[in-house]
């Protein structure tokens, strides 16, 4: 176990060093040019899709609305990647991985509107509901199914197997830290409570995830924002000292600059996802006038996950000033901040809300799992055996040590983002013309932008929009 583990963090360190962060850095740039900035321009236009529901009339029953895939992708977005991977981010790269984090967002916006934009292009009927990602688009838009096959064996690994785990393990150690709950009987808890919501179909997943998601992150938000006030005197100084550590003389000299940027852009991809092609899962299973609708609404989800939440999470660690000289990391760092600054509450506060993100994450994960295997085949057989493995790894997960974990998530996470942003740069540019689509109606004062395939020169097997 010991010598795989050097293995998977060799590789990590090769993976992520060099090929992702190329990748997600250029075509960031390249997809945010092509789009004119739309993670920028079109803000205002994402809070009105999200809040006004601009599909809600065309919502059927069993169908998925657009709030419910925010919900759902959110869902997998908001756990242990806000709490606990920022928390690692700031213990192994120092505070100038926040940077790093907050420019990855503001660059993958970018990434995760046209990926998402390119799910609904290419979604496929399912009952009254619809699915799609980039499988879907791998095969229907490259005309490359073997792609697709590898992309869906890598996500149903990744996300509903290793990143359940990685959300087990989080909870575990929090609740065992918090209350001194045994991290056995943790796992047998969440093992019930995941097989009660996963064997009842994506719309008991989409009720769940509209419930648990925006309670919890609003409470998160509101403790995050009481620190902040009790330490609005650090709040410059903090501010200075990420700046500084994350591209000033002090970083490079150290030799730690490497490590700062890694640390940033890996924590900050395995929270808001964008690039990863998770999030285009959940954008294709939602009703739309225009595929342009869940690119805006899922872009809105990378800000709210890594520029909102994060920076909570990284306010509260910084401020308690304990991250320097401490031995603790992930979840523990962040409760044992918190403690420091409101007392044992903050303790509590932090188990039960990583409970609940986390949770919510778990049900997420799965969902991106099930929407894969039915792309390979549609097998009941197959996706009670994937059920059944998903609830094995999240007690595992509860069991076993947090590094072994988050090194295989970081390895699985990083072949996978290879391979969706590759797809996308070939067919970013069908999402680039859709927005043009959907600019352009608007402007002619158009409420409801629709769209057709026939609009878009070239574009093929966009079935579900074909006049």
């Amino acid at each position: 176990m010991e010598s795989f583990n050097n293995f998977i963090a060799t590789a990590n360190n090769y993976l992520w060093g060099y090929v992702l962060i190329a990748l997600l850095l250029v075509l960031g740039i390249y997809f945010s040019i092509g789009t004119k900035f739309v993670q920028f321009r079109y803000i205002k236009e994402m809070f009105i899709l999200l809040l006004n529901g601009g599909n809600k009339d065309k919502k059927k029953e069993g169908s998925v609305s657009s709030f419910q895939s925010f919900c759902i992708s959110t869902a997998s977005k908001v756990g242990t990647g806000n709490i606990a991977g920022v928390a690692i981010a700031v213990a192994l790269g120092g505070p100038g991985a926040v940077f790093w984090m907050w420019l990855i967002a503001l660059i993958g916006g970018a990434s995760c509107f046209v990926e998402c934009t390119l799910a609904q292009i290419y979604k496929v009927k399912d009952g009254n509901a619809y699915r799609g990602g980039p499988a879907y688009y791998m095969e229907k838009g490259l005309n490359k199914r073997w792609m697709g096959v590898l992309f869906s064996i890598l996500i149903t690994i990744s996300f509903g197997l290793i990143f359940n785990s990685v959300q087990a393990n989080t909870i575990s150690v929090a609740f065992n830290s918090g209350f001194g709950i045994s991290k056995t009987t943790i796992g047998i808890i969440l093992v019930v409570a995941t097989s009660l919501i996963i064997f009842g179909g994506v719309t008991r997943i989409a009720r769940v995830s509209e419930i648990i998601v925006p309670i919890f992150a609003i409470a998160y938000i509101i403790v995050s924002l009481l620190v902040l006030v009790l330490n609005i005197t650090q709040l410059p100084n903090i501010l200075k000292i990420i700046f500084q550590n994350a591209f000033g003389l002090k970083a490079i000299t150290s030799g730690g600059l490497g490590a700062t940027i890694m640390q940033g852009v890996k924590r900050g991809l395995f929270s808001n996802e964008a690039g990863m092609g998770s999030s285009p899962n959940a954008a294709a299973a939602a009703e739309a006038y225009h595929p342009v609708e869940q690119g805006l609404v899922q872009t809105l989800g990378v800000f709210v996950d890594t520029i909102i939440i994060c920076s909570a999470t990284a306010f509260i660690i910084l401020s308690s000033g304990t991250y320097a000289d401490s031995n603790l990391t992930g979840i523990e760092l962040t409760q044992h901040a918190l403690t420091s600054q409101i007392g044992s509450f903050g303790n509590y506060f932090i188990a039960i809300c990583i409970l609940l993100f986390a949770f919510s994450s778990i049900i997420g994960n799965y969902y991106y799992g099930e929407s894969n295997i039915e792309f390979i085949k549609t097998n009941k057989i197959v996706l009670t055996i994937y059920r059944i493995c998903v609830v094995g790894m999240v007690m595992f997960g509860s069991l076993v040590k947090v590094e072994f974990v988050w090194n295989i998530a970081d390895f699985f996470m990083g072949l996978m983002a290879i391979i969706n942003l590759i797809a996308i740069s070939f067919l970013g540019k069908y999402a680039f013309l859709a927005l043009k689509d959907y600019t352009a109606q608007k402007k002619a004062g158009i409420k409801n932008p629709k769209f057709k395939a026939s609009s878009i020169p070239g574009l093929k097997n966009a079935d579900e929009w074909e006049d």
